[in-house]
């Protein structure tokens, strides 16, 4: 299915959808059900986290990292800077290069793949450089919007050809599983579950025929949101917390630096991680149902299925802009930005 939705994307088919019709119309009491519990608290809206991170090892050229997607990508949920996917990544990156990271975040909570394009325009239009990296999380509004997929990964694949033509790398964190959301009952979890990784397998593919890399989120990032959803769940039972958001980076961020040649593992086959060389649609298909599995194109139509070693990332519980800054950091969700620090 995965393949019929990248094929149908690739030679402009638009009839393949993900929910199709068996089932939907039983569905509709659950979904109606699930829209009274998720969504019930408040979610703050994301703090800005564009700025300089990682002072620290001085004023020298930075890296320039987009951060591109949905709410998740703009870390809607949070109140810091700091516990945002996109300022976690930008530390993260520092620490590991050594160098300061020049942030520009430009997702849009409620943004769906039909919005990247506009996205990158506005990423690439805000600064003379272009970026070095780019991360992007988008997909769950596509499946709870029932945008067609074949569009949705058409929409993807154009955004990281886009991207890579600018000679960024680019790293995608593919459609989460909204079968882990706490209030969805069955049998609209099954589907959820069902139709996130169809979804998350199809971005596999386009995005590595383009050129990028993919860390699938799965059950955002780990078992972890499944043994403690209450935990890493955030006020409005959907965006993840501070500590989901740093599940999930602690996730991404060995992808990301691998991408810039930055990660102590390479790129090579490890068998004793059990990694492998398979077709990629055969790699998306697993990484989709492997929960921080990155993909990785080799050569067509093989791919590279990696499980790297995660590495800590910043704690959350400081809501400065990256600890390698000074102490006297000024938290930017009082309107500061780190650059200026």
């Amino acid at each position: 299915m995965a393949r019929r939705i990248a094929a149908g994307a690739a030679y402009g088919g638009g009839g393949i959808g993900l929910l199709g019709a068996a089932g939907v119309g039983v569905l509709l009491a659950e979904v109606q059900l699930a829209k009274r519990s998720v969504g019930g608290g408040i979610a703050p809206v994301p703090p800005r986290g564009d700025g300089w991170y990682g002072l620290a090892f001085g004023h020298t050229e930075p890296l320039r990292m987009g951060m591109l997607g949905d709410s998740t990508a703009a870390g809607q949920g949070v109140r810091r800077a700091g516990q945002t996917p996109g300022a976690l990544l930008a530390s993260g990156l520092a620490a590991v290069a050594e160098r300061p990271v020049d942030l520009r975040n430009v997702a849009l909570p409620g943004a769906r793949s039909d919005d990247l394009e506009r996205q990158v325009t506005q990423l690439l239009s805000a600064t003379s450089h272009p970026p070095d990296v780019c991360v992007i999380m988008i997909g769950a509004n596509d499946v709870t919007h029932r945008m067609p997929a074949t569009e949705s990964v058409r929409c993807l694949a154009a955004a990281v050809r886009r991207l890579r033509t600018t000679g960024a790398e680019v790293v995608v964190g593919t459609c989460p599983d909204l079968g882990t959301i706490e209030p969805v009952y069955q049998p609209l979890r099954w589907l959820a579950r069902r139709v996130s990784r169809q979804l998350a397998a199809a971005q596999t593919i386009v995005a590595v025929e383009q050129g990028g890399r993919t860390v699938s989120l799965g059950d955002l990032l780990g078992p972890e949101f499944a043994a403690n959803p209450r935990e890493l769940f955030g006020p409005d039972n959907y965006h993840p917390s501070a500590e989901g958001y740093a599940t999930a980076s602690m996730a991404v961020l060995p992808t990301l630096c691998a991408a810039l040649g930055l990660w102590p593992e390479t790129d090579h086959l490890d068998a004793t991680r059990d990694e492998d060389m398979l077709p990629v649609a055969k790699a998306a298909s697993v990484a989709a149902a492997q929960s921080g599995t990155e993909v990785t194109g080799v050569r067509a139509p093989w791919a590279l299925l990696k499980h790297r070693r995660r590495r800590h990332v910043l704690p959350t519980a400081d809501a400065r802009a990256g600890a390698a800054e000074k102490e006297e950091s000024v938290e930017r969700d009082a309107g500061h930005s780190p650059s200026k620090q």
